[in-house]
């Protein structure tokens, strides 16, 4: 992997050294060196089959790395998954889906405990904290207004927005969102994407999104991890998203445009559509 790495801390939340992976007995990458650090907003980019998810598999102590290292939060992966936030692929909730907003957002604090909750003080109190948090992230991602509509009447972006807020209620250290954007309009994509910067900042927590498209998250972007042809180049997206490091990274030419509207445009993928959205 070709890295433009900064100055080296003990800080960081991700470090992946010379990590490779193999699935089915084939292997994905290798050779992979990422460090990401707190308050940290990173994309993992690239085409269809680059191994993107995969990545995050790893990371999420899933996917064991076939030679290499992975340490997250200062413990081999998987060890520290209390402290990261996940949120996965998904589609919109059914217009019939009656839980409420702010119910699912709840369900980030304690939905892995079961019965009914403690009666007296001790039950009191931690119904209190998780009631103060969960405004908290509500307010933190401005679903204060819908948030006590049932989840299957939300917009797309609104839905979003609260499952960004379900990722945050335990205050995580990591927070990995894989495609969040997806299946979202140009509006709401560059809403949500300017809204996962402002959380990163203030929550002072690292956040590693995976996407198709880099337009809408490139202004806010400090780092791009783009994945082809079994290897990884990592660094500041001006200096990532180049005719030159995509040429080398595809071993064939490659241009990077800007169509009329300011969007980066990769032509010349060998194993993708000729006009393709980084």
């Amino acid at each position: 992997m070709t890295a433009v790495d900064r100055s080296p801390t003990d800080d960081a939340v991700v470090r992946m050294r010379d990590a490779a992976t193999r699935v089915g007995g084939r292997q994905i990458w290798s050779a992979v060196d990422l460090t990401i650090r707190p308050a940290e907003f990173v994309a993992v980019l690239g085409p269809n089959g680059a191994g993107k998810s995969t990545l995050l598999r790893s990371i999420l102590g899933l996917q064991p790395v076939s030679t290499g290292t992975v340490q997250v939060l200062g413990a081999p992966a998987g060890q520290q998954n209390a402290r990261i936030g996940y949120l996965p692929q998904r589609r919109a909730f059914d217009q019939s889906v009656r839980i409420r907003g702010i119910d699912l957002v709840r369900l980030g604090w304690d939905g892995d405990r079961w019965g009914f909750p403690l009666p007296g003080f001790l039950a009191g109190r931690r119904g209190r904290l998780a009631a103060e948090r969960v405004a908290e992230v509500i307010s933190l991602v401005g679903a204060e207004s819908y948030a006590h509509r049932p989840i299957g009447q939300c917009s797309g972006g609104e839905q979003q927005r609260l499952l960004i807020a379900q990722a945050l209620v335990r205050r995580p250290e990591l927070l990995i969102l894989d495609e969040p954007l997806d299946s979202l309009d140009v509006p709401n994509q560059s809403a949500v994407s300017a809204l996962i910067q402002q959380v990163c900042r203030s929550e002072n927590v690292a956040v590693l999104l995976v996407a198709h498209d880099v337009n809408p998250i490139y202004p806010y972007l400090d780092t791009v991890a783009y994945l082809a042809h079994g290897s990884v180049v990592a660094g500041p997206p001006e200096q990532v998203i180049t005719a030159e490091t995509l040429s080398m990274l595809y071993d064939t030419p490659i241009e990077v445009l800007r169509d009329r509207a300011g969007r980066l445009v990769v032509v010349g993928q060998p194993d993708s559509h000729a006009d393709h959205r980084p």
